[in-house]
């Protein structure tokens, strides 16, 4: 048997070797997996794709057939690219590594960002377009399978996935601890920055509907509202709409402090100090430092969020060791299921010529003796299956779970029971 993946992600390949191999439509893994298929040495494949992973899975019966060649040559002539331009930057792994590999893929811990949830939805997709396709079979299923409940293992018995490891996540875990509940809040950007966008987006994701806009050109300003279904405002009305709003996003290119602290208590005043969050992700600072002394103003800046993430991601860690433990457990288990696998055809030859052999010496036992009741017979039909049973118990439990070195155990369990020249 041979079990292979041949791959590439972000740590091996930069990104423009990443896209020029990458299968970027459902349609296009479609495609792949008839091209791929039509190799008789593939008996079965799943190709996973991702921005940063392309991933290829395959399995065949006949070990001497090159697997990892015929991966290239296929990744070579799909896609029109001369092996040589990507093959340094390749990865393979075969049989228990190449398990191993996939569930730790599946369930995060060979992510850019370790504990990312949208990681399994993208296997679990490759093997229904796999499995729809029919390159799928007996093995791959159940290790995809596999993958898919190790997965489910990690996420339910490790808080791998728990604490935010992006400075836009990291923002909003600290909003939700002053504001449970988003649904009834607003929130005000300033400015256009990356970051800032981001972070408003995941909050409207979280239920904010209530959505203000500023911008020194008001017609960023207009943009952005469009983007956001929220309302521009005219940066001259900053101080009216900070007395509004719940939460402040800001992140300009202005050289010093566009909101002071002589500004926020003003602000607060007309708030009647109604709680509010300031987040400022400019660089350098556009908020005061010395409104987080003011009594209900929470305040946070690039670093303060960059502090959370650090420590989150050592958080992420100690759940990951935790997470490899059971994908190591997962794969042991894979892995002997597979190895058990190559001990069945032996295991049924043995048992047909043990079989064989009673059944002639029954009817030999009946001819010699044919005045016996039929009681008697069965009985004894019965007492010579119950010899052969535990005769076979102890050859049938080691060819199925020795793992150390399975092909000389099924080699001597041939000669021993003479049964070399037989068909499997």
């Amino acid at each position: 048997m041979s079990l292979i993946v041949v791959g590439l992600n972000h740590k091996t390949a930069p990104v423009e070797i990443r896209e020029r191999l990458a299968f970027n439509s459902k349609e296009r893994i479609r495609e792949a997996l008839k091209y791929l298929t039509q190799n008789e040495e593939i008996s079965e494949t799943v190709i996973f794709s991702t921005c940063n992973r392309v991933e290829i899975y395959a399995y065949d019966n006949d070990n001497n057939k090159p697997l990892e060649e015929i991966i290239k040559n296929f990744l070579s002539d799909f896609h029109q690219i001369e092996r040589k331009t990507f093959e340094k930057y390749l990865y393979i792994y075969e049989e228990k590594e190449a398990v191993e590999h996939l569930f730790k893929v599946t369930s995060s811990l060979d992510s850019m960002i370790v504990g990312e949830p949208q990681i399994t939805g993208q296997v679990k997709e490759s093997y229904e377009i796999a499995l729809a396709e029919k390159t799928t079979s007996l093995i791959l299923n159940h290790l995809m399978k596999r993958a898919l409940f190790t997965a489910k293992r990690v996420r339910n018995e490790t808080r791998i996935a728990e604490n935010p490891v992006s400075v836009s996540y990291a923002a909003i875990g600290l909003i939700k601890k002053v504001f449970h509940d988003l649904s009834k809040k607003s929130i005000l950007l300033v400015g256009a920055g990356e970051m800032a966008e981001l972070a408003m987006r995941h909050l409207i994701g979280g239920g904010i509907k209530n959505v203000y806009l500023t911008n020194r050109t008001y017609e960023r300003a207009v943009e952005l509202a469009e983007k956001f279904s929220g309302y521009a405002v005219n940066f001259e009305n900053l101080k009216e709409v900070l007395s509004k709003v719940d939460i402040v996003i800001c992140s300009t290119g202005a050289p010093s402090y566009i909101i002071t602290d002589k500004m926020m208590k003003e602000v607060m005043q007309e708030r009647k100090h109604k709680p509010i969050f300031l987040i400022d992700i400019s660089v350098p600072r556009n908020i005061d430092p010395l409104c987080n002394e003011i009594d209900n103003i929470y305040l946070y800046n690039i670093d303060d969020l960059q502090n959370v993430v650090d420590s989150n991601i050592l958080e992420r860690q100690k759940e990951a060791n935790k997470a490899l433990d059971i994908v190591k457990e997962e794969s042991e288990k894979f892995s002997l299921w597979l190895n058990s696998l190559q001990s069945v055809p032996v295991i049924i030859s043995i048992r047909n010529k043990a079989e064989q052999i009673r059944q002639e010496e029954i009817e030999k036992f009946r001819s010699k003796f044919k005045d016996l009741p039929p009681d008697i017979l069965n009985s004894i039909d019965y007492l010579t299956q119950s010899i052969i049973n535990k005769i076979m118990h102890s050859p049938t439990v080691a060819l199925k779970n020795n793992f150390d070195d399975k092909e000389t155990l099924i080699f001597a369990a041939r000669r021993l029971f003479g049964i070399e020249n037989d068909e499997e």
